[in-house]
């Protein structure tokens, strides 16, 4: 079985003409590399720059979280669903995490 994180499309594990997609429909995780335990953090998650029409968008942003030593893992952290046209495909969010974690984003 695969781990979560084997799973993902990300630029590094893209090849072939998928490379060009990958730019533009992978989503960027913008967080400090190295946190204290406990210290609170901002996360911000976006997508592009791509369309934002009805007919070609970014219409969810899921978080999920790996955290060190957890029994279950990966756990959904947050969802958002994006309204065509109005939101555009970022989310921030304010983190604290208690053990060495791992942060995955798909759009």
């Amino acid at each position: 079985m695969k781990k979560f994180g084997d799973l993902i499309y990300s630029p590094e594990t893209t090849s072939g003409e998928a490379i060009a997609k990958a730019e533009s429909h992978t989503p960027k995780i913008d967080a400090p590399d190295k946190v204290s335990k406990g210290e609170t953090f901002m996360v911000r998650i976006s997508v592009g720059p791509h369309p934002n029409t009805p007919e070609h968008s970014i219409r969810e942003i899921a978080i999920y979280l790996y955290e060190e030593g957890r029994k279950f893992n990966p756990i959904l952290l947050s969802r958002a669903i994006l309204t065509p046209g109005i939101v555009e495909p970022e989310i921030t969010l304010k983190m604290k995490l208690g053990k060495t974690s791992i942060i995955y984003a798909i759009a």
